[in-house]
Formats: C-alpha cells, sequence, structure tokens
C-alpha cells in the first residue's frame, strides 16, 4: 500500500485506531479483538474494520484452519507514516528516536 489517502482514510477511526494498537505486538482472530474490545464491538463490526485495514495493507492476515488471525503490518505503517512525512513535513528531518528536528505545534501562532 502506497497512498497516503488510503492510509489516511483508514487511520481515521477511533475504533480501527484500537484494534491497530491491540494488533500491534500479537496475532488476534476476529473475536478475540472483540473480547478486548470489552465487548463495545460487535463481532461483524470488528470484522468491517479489519477488511479496511486489511485492503489499506496495515494488517497481516494468516489462516489456522477456519479461523483468521491478524496483526499489526508495523513496516506498511511506518512507510506510510514517513510518506505523509515527505509529503506535509519534507524540511524535517527524522534521526534519532524519529524525534530530531520535530517543531511543537505549540510554538506555532494561532490565526
Amino acid at each position: 500500500m502506497n497512498d497516503p489517502v488510503i492510509f489516511a482514510k483508514a487511520i481515521a477511526d477511533g475504533t480501527r485506531q484500537h484494534i491497530m494498537r491491540l494488533l500491534c505486538c500479537e496475532w488476534l482472530c476476529v473475536n478475540d479483538v472483540v473480547d478486548k474490545l470489552g465487548g463495545s464491538v460487535t463481532q461483524p463490526t470488528v470484522s468491517h474494520h479489519l477488511s479496511i485495514l486489511r485492503e489499506a495493507g496495515l494488517v497481516e492476515v494468516r489462516r489456522e484452519g477456519k479461523q483468521m488471525f491478524y496483526a499489526l503490518n508495523q513496516q506498511a505503517v511506518a512507510l506510510c507514516c514517513g510518506q505523509l512525512m515527505q509529503v506535509f513535513a519534507p524540511e524535517v528531518e527524522m534521526g534519532d528516536g524519529g524525534n530530531a528536528g520535530f517543531i511543537p505545534l505549540s510554538s506555532f501562532s494561532n490565526p
């Protein structure tokens, strides 16, 4: 996935962001995600969100028997974030810790 717009649309939803955090460091099936979300999101809704993330290339999928397991594609996330930085902050050089050259938002005056 190389399209920053698709990436931005995929992460524009709070539930999808939460799902991405859950998938950051482990493989989970849909029901595991539903459980970790505390039942606040139904299984069909989680499946829908995973489908969007999958189409955007942000999650990896593996099959075990009849179940599908999902994990965050951290490399794709890093690539997309880098592309967004090139477009919106081309003068910022990313270095040690990823914050080199970072200008805090608070340093800008409000219009």
